[in-house]
């Protein structure tokens, strides 16, 4: 499999990109960086953004993250191994990627929940992170980028 474009290589996207992961970086220190991960990988899995999966899977490992964890993220409803706090942020990003599922949003009480447990900066850093990697979801999976060669750190 290849990329139908180099967006490596591209001056064009390579400026578009570092906006893109500014953007992502303001984000970062309002959440926990295990949510970040489980928060990008679940989005992805939804997008089937191989890309994204590879990248982050491998960061959360790096990070500490169990292999048990990372396995049941597709399956957080029913594995005990999440906080109410993660599961309230998985249930926010499910929504908020499946917008186009005709569903309706976010519910009042998906949103009512995580608020239960994020403060407004979180919530802000939540739905940003949620937008943000459901952009770079859908860059990959329209340029086809071939996933399994990511090492933690390559991107800075």
């Amino acid at each position: 499999m290849e990329a139908r474009l180099n967006m490596f290589g591209s001056p064009l996207a390579g400026k578009f990109l570092r906006h893109i992961n500014s953007a992502g970086k303001v984000l970062e220190s309002s959440l926990p960086a295990a949510t970040q991960e489980l928060v990008k990988i679940r989005a992805s899995q939804i997008n089937g953004c191989g890309f994204c999966l590879d990248m982050h899977t491998k960061d959360a490992e790096k990070a500490g993250e169990t292999a048990q964890r990372l396995n049941l993220v597709a399956a957080w409803r029913e594995a005990k191994v999440f906080t109410d706090a993660e599961r309230a942020a998985l249930e926010l990003t499910e929504q908020g990627t499946r917008l186009a599922d005709g569903a309706g949003g976010v519910t009042d009480e998906a949103w009512a929940n995580a608020a239960e447990h994020y403060d407004e900066d979180q919530l802000t850093a939540l739905i940003g992170l949620i937008a943000v990697i459901n952009m770079y979801n859908r860059m990959n999976v329209m340029n086809r980028q071939p996933a399994g060669d990511y090492v933690p750190g390559m991107f800075g």
